[in-house]
């Protein structure tokens, strides 16, 4: 039964201030009710279309309800598919471990298990954590400035964000924090710090389990870890032999042109943690890939109820079968983010300095605004004009542009007019 218009407008912001909680937080700088969406393309109840450059945070990477994925789902579901499995043997499982490993780990060389946690990324995180403390029998875990890994107390604890940190109400011990690339500034090098303080005994740094690393940090701020020292961190990693984690929740899945981030950088983490766009859909799902000879869980160490999300499987190997079997994908998301570069780059030179730079990688960029308030400011005009598109970094000064990677040409153009129009009214 269709609802009024009216009756919708009514009644429903009501419901949603009367029963849902106060934790709630996109809805408040997107207060319209959404009721259908297409590729990158959003309608609300009253009719009116907006572009979105949020894309579910990262776990729309293909768009919403993205035709291929949906055209598989559909007719798993109608024949009689299963749905949940726990950890149980189903051919949609298998399928999907098939297509991760012929089109992305063997291809690289990577020798690497797939496991299968709780469906976020956080409980990637945690379990990505605790493996690595039991193989080394070591507890210490090193994580850097800015880094966002989840909320989870275990993945919190590796959190940079302040504000995040202290909803925790309690103490988060078992880490040391390390400068990431660049935080020091250009000068300073940070793994050779990191290095200076392993190797001393008497530094106070307990020897880690692990290192774990966003080679682009999202929520941080677009901060992009240059392949150089990414190559050094795995060398000082292996030489000390602590477990590297490459957390690549948000960063992965083509978001920064490759399927994951490091690859540029030439380098194979010991374990890589995957969720967001994994199943394509926005269905959850999340993965820890674990080098095989690492892979010390004894039997339900590690579980979770629906971590059998068959659904999430078949749109997963849709998604990998489509885009990912041949190199075509690659290079358009890598041209398309070449166009956002362009674009971008002239926004910011046409206003600096209350724009003063650019960051991110791919089709993962953002805007850095000299004052926060502006950037605020910008993405609420940008709302108005009809685009979804929202902050990051540590005082929210970066708007960061997550366009799906199968938006058109000429939509991310109008996307791009529409945040240039309203960065030109409030800088103006």
């Amino acid at each position: 039964m269709q609802i009024s218009n009216n009756t919708n407008k009514r009644s429903r912001p009501n419901t949603f201030e009367r029963l849902e909680s106060n934790v709630r937080s996109y809805a408040r700088s997107f207060p319209q009710i959404f009721n259908r969406a297409s590729g990158a393309e959003l309608w609300d109840s009253q009719g009116r279309r907006y572009l979105d450059f949020l894309a579910g945070a990262g776990a729309l990477n293909y768009g919403h309800n993205n035709p291929v994925l949906k055209d598989a789902l559909v007719d798993y579901i109608e024949g009689e598919g299963i749905a949940h499995s726990l950890d149980l043997q189903t051919i949609a499982k298998e399928k999907f471990l098939t297509a991760i490993n012929d089109i992305l780990l063997a291809p690289r060389g990577f020798d690497h298990v797939v496991q299968f946690t709780g469906p976020t990324g956080t409980n990637a995180v945690e379990a990505a954590l605790k493996i690595a403390r039991k193989i080394t029998g070591r507890s210490n875990v090193i994580s850097f400035t800015n880094g966002f890994h989840g909320v989870s107390l275990g993945a919190l604890a590796v959190t940079g964000n302040q504000y995040l940190r202290a909803a925790a109400g309690v103490s988060l011990p078992g880490t040391t924090r390390m400068p990431f690339d660049g935080y020091l500034g250009d000068n300073f090098d940070t793994i050779g710090y990191m290095e200076r303080v392993l190797d001393d005994p008497s530094s106070g740094i307990d020897l880690p389990a692990a290192v774990i690393v966003e080679c682009v940090q999202g929520e941080g701020g677009l901060n992009v870890a240059r392949g150089d020292w990414l190559k050094r961190l795995q060398a000082l990693c292996s030489k000390h032999q602590i477990v590297l984690i490459a957390d690549d929740i948000q960063a992965g899945c083509g978001r920064c042109g490759s399927f994951f981030s490091f690859e540029s950088a030439g380098i194979t983490p010991d374990i890589v943690t995957l969720s967001k766009s994994l199943s394509g859909y926005g269905l959850p799902m999340s993965v820890v890939l674990i080098r095989r000879d690492l892979d010390r869980w004894q039997p339900g160490e590690h579980n979770g109820t629906f971590r059998g999300n068959n659904h999430a499987f078949v749109t997963a190997t849709a998604a990998l079968e489509t885009y990912w079997r041949k190199p075509e994908f690659e290079q358009q998301v890598i041209a398309m983010g070449d166009q956002l570069d362009k674009r971008l780059q002239a926004l910011a030179a046409r206003h600096s300095p209350a724009i003063w730079g650019l960051r991110g990688k791919g089709m993962f960029r953002g805007l850095v605004f000299e004052n926060s308030d502006h950037a605020a400011a910008v993405c609420r005009k940008s709302l108005e004009l009809g685009l979804i598109i929202e902050r990051c970094g540590p005082h929210d000064e970066v708007i960061k542009c997550m366009a799906p990677l199968t938006i058109s040409r000429s939509l991310l153009d109008e996307g791009l007019d529409i945040l240039q129009r309203a960065s030109e009214i409030v800088l103006d």
